[in-house]
């Protein structure tokens, strides 16, 4: 057998240390390089404390936004007679406005905008084993909470009072007993009312404790809103900050989930803002719902075709009051807006809806698309 020289022998080492070093490296080369950074964070979704004033925001450079149209979007908002005006995107804010005197303390009434913090509100107490929502009202008002014939006021459940389709006449807005008159039965006809007021005294009677003690403990304090509820002899309307109400947005965006915590049933809110019934398409449990076939308006019967806010994306759901109080929720954009003021049309200031809302949603395409 031929003997191996030193110098061989040393070739043949270092060559197997290459062989073996590679073996090693290999595996390596094959792998994509981790990344330990963390997300970017204006992509990523944000909730802000639930204490203090401080809220991340985010530019609308940043978003790629068009700048140029912001100065007549602001414009717009002034001669409608805006207060504020608030934009969140992944929970930051990349707009926040206020007009005429009003600040970013300042409380505002929602006015019917208000309705789906009843309708949260309520999930909860369903979540909670206190109700359901498909059981009569008089389980919990007791017989004769209206003036109906008894056979007529049974067929009214929880639900029918979330879907405004009650069948209780509509003619007056004070919900008093006397005035709770049999129209149509249960289910059959939508109408928008004030009757939704008795929907807050199920959830009272069934947490046995007043409405607004089980709201702020389930939502207000839990998301760090502020305000309160206004309890008038006609209305119940809450009032808040316009940050406070972007925080309810914020919530809504997240279909009852505030960080890790999933304050309401996901499930259920998302009935909240699916059609109802067939009746009104575009109307869910208290939130309004674009991108449908037709729609209803306060204190009408008409049905009218097409989206209830076309120049606004399909899969909108909005919280809508008076006086143009708005929530709009858009799940497709990531995107909270909020504004709050007096009417923008002062001779037509009480209805929910109004043409307002395309209006202004054409200023804001201009700006984010």
């Amino acid at each position: 057998m031929p003997q191996i020289s030193s110098k061989q022998e040393t070739d043949i080492s270092a060559m197997y240390y290459l062989k073996f070093l590679l073996i090693l490296l290999l595996p390596l080369w094959g792998c994509k390089k981790v990344d330990n950074t963390d997300p970017d964070p204006g992509i990523s979704d944000y909730f802000p404390p639930t204490a203090g004033s401080n809220w991340e925001t985010k530019s609308p450079s940043s978003l790629g936004w068009n700048e140029s149209a912001i100065v007549p979007l602001k414009n717009f908002l002034v001669q409608k007679h805006s207060k504020s005006f608030v934009i969140l995107v992944n929970g930051r804010i990349v707009m926040e406005e206020y007009f005429n005197g009003h600040t970013a303390t300042t409380t505002w009434p929602w006015n019917s905008a208000g309705k789906t913090l009843v309708s949260a509100t309520t999930g909860i107490a369903q979540q909670e084993g206190l109700l359901s929502i498909q059981n009569k009202v008089s389980q919990h008002l007791g017989t004769g909470w209206t003036s109906e014939p008894i056979a007529k006021e049974n067929l009214i459940t929880t639900r029918h009072l979330l879907t405004m389709t009650s069948g209780i006449n509509d003619e007056n807005e004070l919900v008093i007993k006397s005035n709770l008159t049999y129209l149509a039965d249960a289910g059959t006809r939508w109408s928008y009312s004030n009757v939704f007021q008795k929907l807050m005294e199920v959830v009272a009677a069934a947490a046995n404790q007043d409405f607004e003690s089980y709201f702020n403990t389930r939502i207000k304090n839990k998301i760090g809103m502020e305000g309160f509820w206004n309890f008038g002899i006609i209305f119940k309307i809450y009032h808040s900050n316009t940050r406070s109400m972007a925080r309810f947005g914020l919530l809504a965006l997240h279909r009852g989930k505030w960080g890790e915590s999933q304050l309401v049933n996901e499930s259920y809110f998302n009935e909240c803002t699916t059609s109802s019934q067939n009746i009104n398409t575009s109307y869910g449990y208290f939130w309004w719902l674009n991108g449908k076939t037709s729609f209803m308006v306060p204190g009408s019967q008409t049905i009218y075709q097409g989206s209830l806010v076309p120049s606004a994306p399909a899969d909108m759901y909005a919280a809508m009051g008076a006086e143009d109080q708005r929530i709009y929720v858009v799940p497709s954009k990531n995107m909270v807006i909020v504004r709050m003021g007096d009417a923008s049309d002062p001779l037509n200031p009480s209805f929910a809806l109004s043409g307002f809302d395309n209006e202004l949603w054409l200023k804001i395409n201009a700006v984010i698309n």
